[in-house]
C-alpha cells in the first residue's frame, strides 16, 4: 500500500508534493553559508554550467548581503530561483563540492541559491538595468528557460524583446515538465514574471507561432529571431495496445498534474515504461498520488539508466518498484489499458535481445510511456534553410548558437535534444551575446 492517500484538496496534494529543498530560513543559510571553505579554484564554479560565483555569493550570505548574493546569481544565471531547486546539484555544484574527499556533507549550495533569489523576488530587488533602446529587435519563440535567458541578455543590451509564448503560462519545463515536490507553480511563475519586469521584455501568451505567414511577420519585423520551443510530445513506442485509454505519455502526465493538481486522477495500478528522469518523476508523482502499486520498467539493467541515481533513490523511498531487463511487447485490454506484456531481455556480446519464453504479464490501470520525446518538425519545417541533425535537433553553432538560416537562433531542447534547465539557460545567453554581436550591440556585464 502507498503510503500517501488520494489528495482531495489542494491542501492535501501540497502535503504529498512538499518540496524536497524547501527554502531555508534566515538562520539556516547563516550557518550553512559559514560552512563554505571559499575554495579559490572552487569546483562548485567549474560544475556549474553558467559559471555562478558561488563562494562569492554564499559569502555575501553570510556576512549579510543576502541582495548582493542575489545580484551575483543573477548575473550568471537568469534562472537562479528554479536552478536552485530543479538543478541535479548532486552531480553538479553540490556533487563537486571538496567536501566530499573529507566524507562529510556537500554544502547545501542549491538551497543557498534559491534562499538569496526569493529574498530578491520578495523585495522586487532591482537587478538588471538595461541599455537604452537603440532600435534594434529582436523575436523570442518560446517562453522557456532558454528563451527568457535570451531576452534577458538581449534588453541588457538595449535590444527591444518580444517573447512569443503557444501556452498560457511561461517558464517552459520548470512549469510544465517538473515534478512538484521540486519547485511550485507560484515559484516558477513568480521568476518569471520578477524577470520580465526587471528586463522591460514583453511575453505574449497564448500566441503560437505556427505558420508561413507567422514567420514572414517576424522575418520584416525582427532583425533576429530565436527558437527555444523545446521538445514536442512523447514519442510513440510502435507495440499494439498503444493508443488505447489508459496509456499516456509521461511528459503530458506531469504537464497534466501540474495544472491540476489534486483534481488530476491517478488509478490504483501504475506502470512507467522508461528509466530516465522524467520517468522517475512520474513515477514518484504517482505514488505521491496515492496508487498502490508503481512500477518502473526498463528494457536494460539498473546499471544503464539515464536517470541520475539520486533520482531513482526517491522514487523508491516513496515506494517505487524497479523491474530491470525486461521489454514491453504490447499494452493488454480492451476497451482501456488493463496490462502491459513484458519479456526478459538480456546482453549479448554488448547488444540486447530477448529471452525466449520469458513472457509475463504486469497488471495496470494507467501506462505512462517515458521513453522519449519527439521533435517540432511541423514548426521547424515552416522556417527556409534551417537544417536538422539525424534525430530531428536544430543544427545550430556550439559557440553562436546561429542556425543554418543566418536570422535565426537557436538553444535549448529543440537543439541539444534534452538537457537540464541551467543548460539551456547557459546556452540561451550565449545566443543572446551573438545575436546582439551580429547587430553590431556590445552587451555589458
Amino acid at each position: 500500500m502507498s503510503e500517501f492517500k488520494v489528495p482531495v484538496s489542494e491542501e492535501d496534494f501540497n502535503l504529498n508534493f512538499a518540496q524536497i529543498k524547501p527554502l531555508m530560513t534566515a538562520n539556516q543559510a547563516h550557518f550553512e553559508s559559514a560552512r563554505c571553505l571559499f575554495c579559490y579554484d572552487a569546483p562548485c564554479v567549474a560544475a556549474c554550467p553558467t559559471g555562478i560565483d558561488i563562494p562569492l555569493f554564499i559569502k555575501q550570505i553570510h556576512s549579510g548581503n543576502v541582495q548582493g548574493a542575489a545580484k551575483t546569481i543573477y548575473e550568471s544565471n537568469y534562472f537562479g530561483h528554479a536552478c536552485g531547486k530543479v538543478c541535479p546539484t548532486e552531480v553538479l555544484c553540490e556533487g563537486s563540492c571538496v567536501y566530499h574527499h573529507q566524507g562529510v556533507p556537500a554544502i547545501e549550495i542549491g538551497r543557498l541559491q534559491s534562499f538569496a533569489t526569493r529574498k530578491a523576488m520578495d523585495t522586487d530587488l532591482q537587478i538588471a538595468s538595461p541599455a537604452p533602446a537603440n532600435g534594434k529587435k529582436a523575436a523570442v519563440i518560446g517562453a522557456g528557460p532558454a528563451g527568457i535567458a535570451c531576452a534577458c541578455e538581449l534588453r541588457q543590451g538595449g535590444v527591444e524583446v518580444d517573447v512569443y509564448e503557444a501556452k498560457s503560462l511561461g517558464s517552459g519545463l520548470t512549469v510544465y515538465g517538473v515534478a512538484p515536490y521540486k519547485i511550485t507553480n507560484e515559484e516558477a511563475l513568480s521568476e518569471t514574471d520578477y524577470l520580465e519586469k526587471q528586463f522591460g521584455f514583453r511575453i505574449h501568451y497564448n500566441q503560437a507561432i505556427s505558420s508561413a505567414e507567422d514567420i514572414a511577420g517576424l522575418e520584416k519585423n525582427y532583425d533576429a529571431i530565436f527558437i527555444g520551443v523545446g521538445l514536442g510530445n512523447t514519442s510513440l513506442l510502435g507495440i499494439d495496445g498503444e493508443n488505447l485509454p489508459g496509456v499516456e505519455g509521461a511528459v503530458e502526465f506531469v504537464e497534466n498534474l501540474r495544472m491540476n493538481k489534486a483534481e488530476a486522477s491517478v488509478p490504483s495500478r501504475v506502470v512507467i515504461l522508461g528509466a530516465g528522469n522524467t520517468a522517475m518523476d512520474a513515477a514518484s508523482e504517482s505514488a505521491r498520488m496515492g496508487a498502490s502499486e508503481v512500477s518502473l520498467v526498463y528494457r536494460r539493467s539498473r546499471e544503464s539508466m539515464g536517470a541520475y541515481p539520486f533520482e531513482y533513490e526517491l522514487a523508491k523511498s516513496v515506494g517505487v518498484k524497479g523491474i530491470f531487463n525486461a521489454a514491453p511487447l504490447r499494452i493488454i485490454g480492451k476497451d482501456k489499458a488493463e496490462g502491459v506484456e513484458l519479456i526478459r531481455t538480456r546482453e549479448v556480446n554488448g547488444r540486447l535481445e530477448n529471452v525466449s519464453g520469458s513472457e509475463f504479464i504486469l497488471p495496470a490501470e494507467l501506462v505512462l510511456k517515458a521513453t522519449g520525446q519527439g521533435r517540432q518538425y511541423g514548426f521547424l519545417s515552416l522556417i527556409s534553410g534551417l537544417e536538422l541533425d539525424s534525430k530531428g535537433n536544430i543544427k545550430a553553432d556550439s559557440e553562436s548558437f546561429r542556425t543554418s538560416n543566418p536570422r535565426y537562433y537557436a538553444a535549448g531542447d529543440a537543439v541539444s535534444g534534452g538537457q537540464e534547465v541551467v543548460n539551456a539557460v547557459a546556452n540561451g545567453k550565449k545566443a543572446a551575446r551573438a545575436m546582439a554581436a551580429a547587430m553590431g550591440i556590445a552587451v555589458k556585464g
